[in-house]
Order: C-alpha cells, then sequence, then structure tokens
C-alpha cells in the first residue's frame, strides 16, 4: 500500500524501545492495516519508516497505567504478542489516536466504528477547566479533599477518601453541575494519574473500558491520590523556581521540532503554552522527568512565520516548511518547526494572543 493517499492520521507520538527500553520521538503514520513510524534526522523525515506495525488482530489499551509518570500511553498488542506502546502530548490527542487506531483495526464492522465515535463524543471536559487547578485545590490543607482512615474487607487504608466524597467536593466547588458529571470527571482525574483507586470495588470499576463507569459515586469506593503528584511537588527549590510560570491555564500543547542554541540540532519537545501568566515551555518527551527543560515569558516577545522556499537566515540543517521563530525581550531567538502549515498558523496566532 502506497502511503501517500491512504493516510487516515499522523504526526508525533512517544514510543518506548523494544529492545533497549527507553523513548524516542517518532513520526507515526496509521493507514488502513497498518502503522509506520519513522526516525527524524536534521528535522526531516526519513524516506523509509524505521518499523511498522501490522493492525489486523492487534488489540488496543487506552488509559495504558502500567507507567506512573506517564499517564498519556497508548498500548498495541499485535497479531503475534508484540507489545507496543505509545506516549501522547495531551490526553485529548491520546483518545484521538486511540480512536483512529481501533477505527482502522475494526474498518470492516462500520456497527462498532459508530459505536466507538459515540462513545468519544459522549463526554468533553469544558475548556474552562484546567485538571492541575482541581488538583491543586484538591490538595489544599484547608478547604480540598479530606484524606481519612478507611477500611474495606479487613484493609485500612489510612490516607484515602470515598468516590461520594470526591463527587461531593467536586459539586460544592462548582468544577461540575451533577453527580454524572463530577463522576466522569473524577475518572478522567483516575486516567490523568492524579488519583488512584485503593481497594477491591474501585480497582475493578477502574477497569471498566465506558469512562462514565470506572468511577464509583460510592461512599464505599476508595481512593487516594496518586504518587507521582507527591513527588511533583517534594521539592521545595523546584516549587520555589516554577510555581508562578507553571500556574497559567494551559492553552494550546503538543509536539513541535526546535532548534537547539548551542548544537543546533533539532529535537522533538513537547510544547506547552500558558496564560495568567504567559508563558511558553518546552519539555524532553523522551524524559520521565515532569520538569520543563526550558521555557520563557512572552511578554515582549515577536513571534512569526519564516519563509518556505530555501533554508532562512540562522536555521542551520536542511530544514525546510513549516518554520516560525520567536525573538523573546532579552533578544534570545528560537527557530521552531511546525508539522504543516495549518499548525503552524494555530501556534503563531495562539501565542501573538498572550505577547
Amino acid at each position: 500500500m502506497q502511503e501517500g493517499s491512504g493516510i487516515l492520521k499522523e504526526g508525533f507520538l512517544v514510543k518506548k524501545g523494544r529492545v533497549v527500553h527507553n523513548w524516542k520521538t517518532r513520526w507515526f503514520v496509521l493507514l488502513q492495516d497498518r502503522l509506520l513510524y519513522y526516525k527524524l534526522v536534521g528535522g526531516k523525515k526519513e524516506a523509509s519508516p524505521k518499523g511498522i506495525i501490522l493492525l489486523d488482530c492487534c488489540t488496543i489499551t487506552c488509559p495504558c497505567l502500567e507507567f506512573e509518570n506517564r499517564p498519556l500511553v497508548i498500548k498495541l498488542n499485535t497479531k503475534n504478542s508484540t507489545e507496543y506502546f505509545l506516549d501522547s502530548c495531551s490526553r485529548e490527542e491520546r483518545d484521538t489516536w486511540a480512536l483512529d487506531i481501533t477505527s482502522a483495526i475494526h474498518a470492516g464492522n462500520p456497527v462498532q466504528v459508530r459505536q466507538l465515535h459515540l462513545m468519544k463524543n459522549s463526554f468533553k471536559l469544558p475548556s474552562n477547566i484546567s485538571l492541575n487547578h482541581i488538583v491543586d485545590k484538591m490538595h489544599d490543607n484547608s478547604s480540598g479533599v479530606k484524606l481519612t482512615p478507611n477500611t474495606e474487607q479487613g484493609n485500612m487504608y489510612k490516607e484515602s477518601f470515598t468516590g461520594a466524597a470526591l463527587v461531593d467536593w467536586l459539586i460544592s466547588n462548582r468544577f461540575s453541575a451533577s453527580r454524572l458529571e463530577s463522576a466522569t470527571l473524577a475518572s478522567v482525574l483516575m486516567e490523568e494519574n492524579f488519583t488512584k483507586p485503593v481497594g477491591a470495588r474501585s480497582v475493578e470499576a477502574m477497569r471498566n473500558g465506558d469512562l462514565a463507569e470506572q468511577f464509583l459515586d460510592d461512599s464505599t469506593a476508595l481512593y487516594t491520590f496518586a504518587e507521582s503528584y507527591r513527588k511533583k511537588v517534594s521539592s521545595k527549590e523546584e516549587l520555589h523556581l516554577n510555581i508562578l510560570e507553571l500556574s497559567g491555564t494551559i492553552v494550546k500543547q503538543g509536539f513541535l521540532i526546535k532548534q537547539g542554541h548551542k548544537r543546533k540540532n533539532w529535537k522533538v519537545r513537547r510544547f506547552v503554552l500558558r496564560a495568567d501568566p504567559a508563558f511558553l515551555h518546552y519539555y524532553d518527551p523522551t524524559k520521565d522527568d515532569n520538569r520543563p527543560a526550558g521555557g520563557f515569558s512572552l511578554r515582549g516577545c515577536l513571534v512569526s512565520a519564516l519563509e518556505d522556499n530555501g533554508v532562512p537566515t540562522g536555521v542551520k540543517g536542511n530544514v525546510q516548511g513549516n518554520l516560525f521563530k520567536i525573538i523573546t525581550k532579552n533578544d534570545i531567538h528560537y527557530y521552531i518547526q511546525a508539522s504543516s502549515k495549518a499548525e503552524r498558523v494555530q501556534w503563531i496566532e495562539a501565542i501573538k494572543r498572550l505577547t
């Protein structure tokens, strides 16, 4: 099958190696019966795929909760029992990839594909709700979710809360309007690895594939905060450094290719655009570390598209197309490549609104 005509979706994902178990960013191309992935060299996709994942009789697990510091992983298990782990830049991007891959797997069953799309569109997280803001409120010592000792089937869980208690808290803090919305939002918090089930009832419900039924609005179902959040806030030095610039609402995030300042090589980075205060941070998606690799305030920045014909001044390597430049108020130049002209326009417009 030729790659050009039958592309269903393409973009960056972070793949776990099967021989050396490190994480590498690859460009993925979804076709009707297979998933191709390519290595990037000098900011350009290689001509031949690095690997091929055949989708016939493939099974997909989403969310895959096998990696504590990577809550956005999709797991694929092929017909010959080969496992692939693919990490995404956001919950929305992960769910879109999972839906499109699942649709390709079940392409011969249009009824099942239609049901998948209905399930996907059954819940949308409101744009004005920030999960990080909710979690920070949940941990507030005075007004957050209270951790208490609870017992289930003879087992004591010292620091836990019930499903019903979290639903009550979400409604009382006006993060949701109904108990059903709260339960669905609580399921999202579990998917994103902010909370986790403890005890037999809640753990079993988590294995249910329906988002609205993964969390139990029940006074006997027990939950607690995930370890990843505690690790994230354990360093006072890190908190002091990032508490202001990382406190803004996430406006946009995604994978972009950035030119390094010293070696001038091109690397895929996960960019996160925040407002109030306006900052742009970038992260190394191959590392489990939640701290940004770099970032800067957008106040006083200039952002512009670069011409697609030829290599612009300041750009090294055989990189062409979809480039844009950000100049900070300290006159530091960032050269960034998007995966398409449309994506470049979206990023430039989003950044301009905050400068």
